[in-house]
């Protein structure tokens, strides 16, 4: 999956020499956690909703209302801004974003193109969307769950297995950290009915040295949500 097709194209950005507290409002209204800090068509930086707080007068200041404005309305955006923002390619995986994302605890990274200019914003919940269509658990199959051999072909095996039943593959996964020893874990998705799923569920069970951990379907009705 390709960074360029999940990322957001429409991009709010700010100027260098915009104000704390417009870029505050900014963000308020259109509801987003980060800003490109672009000077002169270039970008040069990023200022987050965490920047913000940080450099917005306590409430326990002694400052009163209006002076806590005035400072907000005079300080600048590269005053406060991170000068180190980190950028990728638009056809860069989206598996590398998440690496990236993952180990420098970012929320979001900015997108370039070959000339180095400013084409996206690639998010946590950009990613998210990527993985949840990549999986197909929205397509409501049945999913297995196997340990089975760390060897070439043991995967072509459970393949062969599916396309002899006629079952639709829509993804899979494959992992070792969670596997016993000598073993891989493979998830997989499929799309056939109740009764062909069970047979299917023996027939993987029957092979020698594969073990099916779980098998069934996401339920996705009623999800929990904090919305009331």
């Amino acid at each position: 999956m390709l960074i360029k097709d999940w990322m957001a194209t429409t991009i709010l950005t700010v100027d260098a020499n915009t104000s704390v507290m417009r870029a505050t409002r900014t963000m308020k209204e259109n509801n987003i956690r980060r800003l490109p800090v672009m000077s002169h068509g270039k970008l040069i930086g990023v200022i987050t909703d965490r920047d913000l707080k940080e450099a917005s007068p306590s409430t326990t200041s002694d400052l009163d209302i209006h002076e806590m404005y005035y400072l907000l309305s005079e300080m600048k955006v590269k005053d406060v801004m991170t000068d180190k923002c980190i950028c990728l390619k638009q056809n860069d995986t989206l598996e590398k974003a998440a690496l990236v994302m993952l180990k420098e605890r970012i929320s979001g990274v900015m997108i370039l193109d070959d000339e180095e200019k400013l084409v996206g914003l690639l998010s946590e919940t950009d990613i998210l969307r990527g993985f949840i269509q990549a999986t197909g658990i929205q397509d409501g199959a049945h999913q297995y769950v196997i340990d089975m051999p760390d060897a070439a072909g043991s995967t072509t095996r459970i393949i062969d297995l599916l396309r002899q039943n006629e079952a639709r593959v829509l993804s899979i996964l494959t992992s070792f950290s969670d596997a016993p020893r000598g073993t891989k874990r493979v998830t997989i998705r499929i799309l056939v009915d109740e009764k062909l799923a069970e047979e299917i569920g023996k027939q993987i069970e029957a092979l020698e040295n594969y073990h099916i951990v779980f098998h069934g379907k996401d339920e996705l009705h009623n999800l929990p949500t904090k919305r009331k």
